[in-house]
């Protein structure tokens, strides 16, 4: 049966003529009242759209709350218009982690699985392959580790990641690459696989050290990526003939990184970041000649993204960066213009091209600003049309929020750190104010649509989200200094950005609260314990209370040599920077919440961290969510998570 199972879903596949992006919302909420909690609370409705080769057909992911909350991999016909439903999960145990148009008729799904020895929790993933229309159909399991294991030195061994594809073999559309560790625990061997009965042909034996392995645009094998565990030993081998040679090497506990982005379409050109300085830059290196050259670089911040390639020529034609304007730095313009284009009629909103057809007259538009939440558009080059295809949070209208402000704060020793800084349309000046730290921390904060921000300024807070020390996208450095430093310096940078947003007027100092998940949680426990009196509450979702047991947890796994790199190993110094060991320093009213099948940080951290609050009287709701994981996949548990975080903030903030 084709597009029957949950056929009110198709309404959303009705593409709509129109001229701006602004007929999405034409039917906008104009009441002063503020959005309902549920409209952030969901997760977006429709997700990762991607375009068949021939760009007549989409696969893309759908979160239902009807009949029941699940996820589904749906694949729909814009000619025939039949939609299909491949694969569903309830996002618990096992999730649909990415799916890839391998042929016109068949795609090639990951799949994500929780999994646990003992005590210790870790993610597993399988590889699977179905037909575009295949729906109620069994997929086919590409990697039977089970036949492969014969040729193991450990019998007992189970590879914990099957889905690392290293080349889609266009030209060999029977079969894929894909790097696996069967002969030896973390030295994958690379195997051709056949997508219709998973039939195996190893091409290369797993050897020196070789983690990761890459390939030339012609599918030739030709990138071999060494490390070793123990001392942080890198090395970037090239293929030449039968013999390997090294290009680079480097120690990555130490010294300053080079990072392969892929070849060019001679397979002499090989594309790379290195420091210029303090910043990672854009380079291109003749294999044959030894000459390099460099492409692209930025004054301020590293080069942050990946090459853009192009379907017709496969060429690499430009690269990725958050601070070019559109996001995009090309050198051959062949899709610079119509970016142009686009740009120039949706001048509001940050936009980006995200799949093409293979001819590319055919692509997928993604659209989002401050304001307003992304939607995705469906172009044709040929006819100069572009429809909208669906929105992510269609009960989320832009009239309700406002603009981020990228703003530059001085810290206490003079070092500029950045932020973006969100006001409530609502209320005036000093506003109750969220201090909201990301996770990572070797991540960033950047502008455009934020569903957590989102959410605080339709309630009417201020916000101000730092790049604090330790952030990535600002040099080698500034990340570098979050280097054995959680809760010294880069702690301090947020009470120096709390100070700031006191001292312009901002933020009303009796209504402040630190709300951070992962390592944002940590930095919102830790700001209990540094400074006491400074906050009115502190939310941690997700965070990191014991550095100690962070480092003694690591030993069950190979990266940790790189865990005690980053956290130290002085237990003491540990002790003195975790928020577990200093409860009795903490005045501030604390909500935890964790889910109990965490498997980035242990759920451990939480539930010792409320154990030990409650035994020292201090004010604390400790929430465990059912099955939940690090990133909220679950509905029901984003649901639990926003209904609790906001009766809190109301009651300390309100």
């Amino acid at each position: 049966m084709k597009g029957s199972l949950f056929a009110c879903s198709l309404a959303w596949l009705v593409v709509l003529a129109i001229s701006v992006i602004s007929t999405a919302n034409a039917q906008e909420n104009t009441s002063s009242e503020p959005l309902p909690l549920g409209a952030f609370s969901a997760l977006p409705e429709n997700t990762k759209p991607a375009l068949s080769p021939s760009g007549n057909r989409i696969a893309f992911v759908q979160n239902l709350t009807q009949p029941s909350e699940m996820s589904v991999l749906t694949t729909y016909d814009l000619k025939s218009q039949d939609m299909y439903y491949l694969l569903q999960s309830d996002n618990e145990k096992i999730k649909i982690n990415w799916f890839h148009w391998a042929t016109e008729e068949r795609l090639v799904i990951s799949a994500r699985y929780e999994s646990k020895q003992g005590t210790t929790r870790f993610y597993e993933t399988r590889l699977f392959s179905m037909k575009f229309d295949d729906q109620g159909k069994e997929p086919v399991n590409l990697i039977d580790w089970r036949r492969l294991s014969r040729r193991s030195t450990n019998a007992y061994h189970v590879p914990q990641f099957q889905d690392s594809v290293i080349d889609w073999l266009k030209d060999d559309p029977d079969h894929i690459l894909v790097e696996i560790d069967i002969e030896v625990p973390t030295v994958p061997s690379v195997y051709k696989i056949n997508l219709e009965n998973a039939r195996a042909q190893r091409i290369e034996r797993g050897k020196r050290q070789i983690r990761d392995w890459r390939t030339d645009r012609q599918g030739n094998l030709r990138l071999g990526v060494s490390l070793d565990y123990d001392d942080g030993e890198k090395q970037i081998l090239l293929k030449d003939g039968d013999d390997w040679r090294t290009l680079f090497s480097y120690n990555v506990m130490t010294d300053k990184g080079v990072v392969p982005l892929g070849f060019g379409a001679a397979p002499t050109i090989l594309y790379y970041k290195a420091y210029k300085g303090d910043y990672l830059a854009l380079y291109r290196l003749n294999t044959k000649t030894g000459d390099t050259e460099e492409v692209y670089s930025d004054a301020h911040y590293d080069v942050d993204g990946g090459l853009i390639y192009s379907t017709v020529t496969n060429d690499a034609i430009g690269v990725r960066h958050s601070q070019a304007p559109g996001g995009r730095y090309y050198w051959d313009d062949r899709l610079e213009n119509l970016e142009i284009q686009l740009d120039q009629a949706l001048p509001d909103y940050n936009n980006s091209l995200v799949s093409f057809s293979d001819d590319e007259m055919t692509y997928l538009m993604y659209a989002e600003s401050d304001t307003q939440p992304g939607v995705y558009f469906l172009g044709n080059r040929e006819k100069g049309s572009l429809d909208v295809l669906f929105q992510q949070y269609p009960q989320i209208t832009s009239d309700k929020l406002t603009a981020h402000s990228k703003v530059k704060m001085k810290m206490r020793d003079g070092v500029e750190v950045e932020g973006y800084l969100t006001l409530p349309k609502q209320g005036k000046a000093p506003y109750p104010t969220i201090i909201h730290p990301h996770g990572g921390p070797g991540a960033r904060d950047y502008g455009g649509f934020d569903y957590w921000t989102a959410y605080f300024s339709n309630k009417g807070y201020a916000v101000i989200r730092p790049n604090f020390r330790g952030s990535q996208g600002y040099g080698y450095s500034f990340s570098e200094s979050q280097m054995k430093s959680w809760g010294l310096q880069m702690q301090d940078d947020l009470t120096d950005v709390t100070q700031w947003m006191i001292d312009e007027g901002y933020a009303n100092p009796q209504k402040m609260c630190i709300v951070g998940a992962s390592y944002g949680g940590y930095a919102a426990l830790m700001a209990t314990v540094k400074t006491p009196d400074m906050y009115q509450c502190a939310v941690s979702f997700a965070g990191v209370a014991n550095l100690k047991d962070v480092v003694r947890r690591s030993r069950k796994f190979t990266n940790n040599e790189f865990v005690k790199n980053q956290f130290g190993d002085d237990y003491d110094d540990l002790e003195a920077r975790s928020p577990y060991y200093h409860v009795e320093k903490i005045n501030t009213p604390v909500l935890l919440v964790h889910g109990n099948e965490d498997r980035v940080v242990d759920v451990e951290q939480s539930r010792d961290m409320a154990e030990e609050l409650k035994d020292a009287g201090k004010s604390v709701k400790y929430v465990e969510l059912d099955a939940g994981d690090h990133y909220l996949s679950i509905q029901r548990n984003r649901r639990e998570f926003f209904n609790e975080m906001d009766a809190f903030l109301s009651q300390h903030l309100d």
